[in-house]
């Protein structure tokens, strides 16, 4: 799946740093917005069973179904007309939290995507805003709540002519720390989306302030022409290599590096690592693009797929370079890169790569990749700076 523009066994479950907190099944009623269906009766999640309600008291709808990547088949996502509401009512999914939208189908056959009206938990995401049921025994992670040290931020511009463009960095350090002064660095790929979206740098600055992190600092890398950069583009980890983080590294000094990456992000960390070996000490990968075409072949039409699967390939004939750095990988249970991230773990583990896969019961998305923050960088963090 894309977004837009330690030997160890697969392990499952909170972090250790988690607080667990009682979270009942949910069920709430908002006022009719302009344009929009009445709340009715609501969004409800129990155990076993989602039922959402979508108010139609005028009759103004001709239909409505559910947008979510979740694994419900196809043909039950369709609301019935149940008087004056649609209602659908469905078996939960294998996931501790849906994110979700609604299509609301209008006679004549126009329709729009939104927010589910009855439904004021939302999260923000690659592709906007969506509808959240959390279903019970889920909880954000206790980071969120505890206290962190803000650090403080430059900002660079690298020039790379190669790509006809400049690589934006932010660099987030902790608060009082020289630039001069040698620190671990996170090198992250999508890096304004990974810090907004997914908190990582509060999620830093929180482990620095309760000690189960070291005093590191992050370099958040825009990601320019996304698809075209991340996709196994040769270009593009030569820049990183010889440009960018040169570049970062001679305005703040460093000691161990981590690549760090979601989706396509992950997949041109990894790919960077393999065309230039020594550009990390070791590799934090999030639901990884690796796409092979036994497993992908849904991604075909996306630009840059034969780039991707000629990388997967290479490394599926022995490419993996001599070059074992820890790698710590996450992705959710049933999302559809799960099946290629379980293959790359295999590849890497049998040419000698100290990895692990960390499953969650999530999908392709910044909360699921946020929850699985700790303690898996943690520990990784800890492998490498040993």
């Amino acid at each position: 799946m894309l977004i837009p523009e330690w030997t160890g066994i697969v392990t499952t479950g909170p972090g250790r740093h988690d607080v667990r907190k009682a979270n009942l099944p949910r069920r709430v009623n908002v006022p009719r917005a302009p344009g929009e269906p009445d709340a009715g009766e609501g969004a409800f999640a129990d155990d076993g069973t989602i039922t959402l309600r979508v108010a139609d008291p005028d009759h103004a709808l001709a239909g409505v179904r559910l947008q979510q990547d979740a694994g419900i088949p196809a043909d039950r996502l369709d609301f019935h007309c149940a008087g004056d509401e649609w209602e659908l009512r469905v078996e939960r999914p294998p996931v501790d939290r849906l994110e979700y939208l609604l299509e609301l189908r209008y006679p004549g056959g126009g329709s729009k995507v939104v927010t589910d009206p009855a439904n004021p938990r939302q999260a923000e995401g690659a592709f906007g805003r969506k509808s959240v049921l959390e279903f019970a025994g889920y909880a954000e992670p206790g980071w969120l709540l505890a206290p962190a040290d803000l650090g403080t931020a430059i900002s660079l511009e690298i020039p790379a002519a190669v790509l006809h463009s400049a690589v934006a960095v932010r660099i987030w350090s902790p608060a009082g720390s020289r630039e001069d002064e040698a620190l671990p660095l996170l090198v992250v790929h999508d890096g304004p989306e990974y810090d907004a979206l997914a908190g990582l740098t509060r999620y830093l600055g929180a482990g620095v302030s309760g000690g189960w992190l070291p005093r590191m600092r992050a370099a958040l890398l825009s990601p320019g022409q996304r698809n075209n950069w991340y996709s196994a583009n040769p270009r593009y980890a030569r820049v990183l290599a010889e440009q960018v983080i040169p570049a970062v590294t001679q305005a703040v000094a460093s000691t161990v590096r981590i690549g760090m990456g979601t989706s396509l992000g992950a997949l041109a960390m990894l790919h960077a690592h393999c065309r230039h070996p020594g550009v990390a000490d070791g590799l934090f990968l999030q639901s990884g693009s690796f796409f092979v075409p036994a497993l992908d072949s849904q991604e075909r039409r996306f630009p840059y797929y034969r780039r991707i699967t000629a990388f997967t390939a290479a490394l599926q004939a022995g490419g993996v370079p001599d070059v074992p750095v820890p790698v710590a990988m996450t992705c959710g249970e049933i999302e559809e890169n799960g099946a290629n991230n379980r293959l790359i773990l295999a590849l890497l583990r049998s040419a000698g790569y100290p990895a692990s896969l960390h499953e969650v019961a999530d999908v392709h998305n910044y909360t699921a990749w946020r929850d699985a923050l700790d303690p898996c960088l943690a520990e990784l963090v800890r492998l490498v700076t040993r």
